[in-house]
């Protein structure tokens, strides 16, 4: 009897369902900008799938995701239920604030989202497309002000490839770098300064509500959906995309790794995350494993190419 009923328990609990870690995201960045976003939604669909029991956010802001990096590697290292977000801009301030920690201290895992770039007023400026922005940037650099996320990051160099693109030193660009998209966005609509540049959908609902106005767009080709220019088509040879990543901690074991990556390939194909990607206005870029390791040391080459072409690496 006694064996029977063990054999019961036994069965029951391979029925429940098996839930991974509880895993816990950093954010590297205030609340409301791109990583914030990217790692509540993640917690959304990770929970809402039922991948996860529960999954907790916390932010730490500071010199483009580099500070929550360092505290990260520091803090995290063999846990197989911890989680930061990164990308792009990570990549950029990595090198433009030569940080001791970089990626490779920790253990990446995917890439998940891809992002064009928006150039954006305030609905009472006097810049009425990209043309007048531009032609105002000839005339007097430091005049324009540009307000975006970390220094050295994707806003940062888009800014830095627009200058060069309409024969503008980029060294001359009157750049405003904040912190976290909540501050960058408050400062555009207070006509702080002269334009905002971000991922379109950090600005999607104030320009559909018109207290933006969208000047251009930074895709190869117009956007379904996106009623502006193309940087290309405006006459500015500028094509970038903002990606974002996620990482583990590291000195994880085999098995951690395997389990996290199984967790985040059902995410990345689960109709949760398809719908909440359209509903952001994100790409979905999702490469993991070997491809991913390779593309990163890829990027990374060409980001620290961009950054010293534009001044902002030596």
């Amino acid at each position: 009897m006694k064996k029977f009923l063990l054999a019961s328990l036994f069965a029951s609990a391979l029925a429940l369902p098996a839930y991974a870690a509880d895993y816990t995201i950093i954010a590297p960045a205030n609340p409301g900008g791109g990583w914030d976003q990217t790692a509540r939604s993640l917690q959304t669909v990770l929970q809402q799938e039922g991948i996860s029991g529960k999954v907790q956010v916390q932010n730490v802001p500071g010199a483009g995701g580099t500070i929550g990096l360092a505290q990260f590697a520091s803090q995290q290292k063999g846990k197989g239920d911890a989680l930061i977000v990164g990308g792009y801009v990570m990549v950029g301030a990595i090198l433009t604030n030569k940080s001791p920690v970089t990626l490779k201290d920790v253990t990446p895992i995917a890439r998940l989202t891809g992002e064009y770039e928006a150039i954006v007023v305030p609905a009472s400026s006097p810049f009425q497309n990209i043309g007048d922005l531009v032609e105002a940037l000839k005339k007097d650099p430091g005049a324009v002000s540009w307000g975006g996320g970390s220094a050295g990051g994707t806003d940062h160099i888009a800014v830095g490839l627009i200058a060069k693109a309409a024969g503008v030193d980029p060294k001359k660009i009157n750049y405003i770098a904040y912190s976290g998209g909540g501050e960058a966005l408050a400062a555009i609509l207070g006509s702080q300064v002269s334009a905002g540049i971000s991922g379109y959908g950090e600005f999607e609902s104030q320009v559909k509500s018109g207290t933006l106005r969208l000047l251009a767009i930074s895709s190869a080709e117009r956007l379904e959906g996106i009623d502006a220019p193309t940087l290309k088509e405006s006459g500015l040879d500028v094509v970038v995309e903002n990606w974002r990543m996620l990482a583990a901690a590291p000195g994880i074991s085999a098995e951690q790794k395997a389990a996290i990556n199984a967790d985040i390939e059902k995410l990345a194909k689960s109709k949760t995350w398809q719908d909440t990607l359209k509903t952001k206005g994100w790409a979905d870029t999702y490469l993991a494993g070997d491809a991913f390791d390779a593309q990163l040391d890829k990027d990374i080459e060409a980001t620290e190419g961009v950054l010293k072409d534009i001044g902002l690496v030596q």
